[in-house]
């Protein structure tokens, strides 16, 4: 649950950091930044911020925003009817990607969130810069971390169903809940 204010607040820092990548956003599309709090209540640790490009029944483009250490919660997409489920290509623009796969446990440069350890079980680390690129194959449990400065980051797939998407923490809400 986010204030309006501090939802606000967010949106309108995602908005310059998209900018500062040099992607060209409207005010239009900077008011429908989305602000993801998971339902966690702790957009500084668990987040993200979400401006949605296109999404038609068979493509979505997205941009992602990471502030400096905010970690996107652990998820997969899940099969959707006939359907395998999202296949998601993440290409960064600007700042460090922290992405983590199953592998081996090779976490170094990031952090699993205090006292949040059952909820990130996979823990191959890609470290991803400007111009890196990984495409996650639907059903794939991921998370991401932003590096120091946050980061700014597309996100290509195919057709977007996050309400549906799968978390590990079986506290998340897909649904960010604003209050007055």
């Amino acid at each position: 649950m986010l204030t309006r204010k501090e939802y606000e607040a967010a949106q309108k820092r995602a908005a310059v950091m998209i900018r500062d990548a040099n992607i060209v956003v409207t005010a239009e599309e900077a008011g429908r930044v989305e602000v993801a709090d998971f339902g966690l209540s702790r957009l500084d640790r668990e987040g993200a911020q979400i401006l949605t490009l296109v999404a038609t029944d068979r493509i979505a483009a997205k941009i992602i925003v990471l502030f400096e250490g905010q970690t996107l919660p652990e998820h997969w997409h899940p099969r959707v009817g006939d359907d395998p489920g999202k296949e998601e290509t993440i290409r960064v623009v600007r700042g460090t990607l922290r992405c983590y796969v199953p592998g081996p446990d090779t976490l170094r440069e990031g952090f699993v969130p205090q006292g949040q350890q059952d909820a990130y079980t996979v823990r191959q680390e890609l470290l991803l810069g400007p111009g890196g690129q990984t495409t996650l194959r639907p059903g794939t449990k991921h998370w991401f971390q932003a590096g120091a400065g946050g980061v700014v980051m597309y996100s290509f797939s195919t057709v977007a169903r996050d309400i549906l998407d799968q978390f590990t923490d079986p506290n998340v809400q897909r649904t960010t809940r604003i209050i007055d």
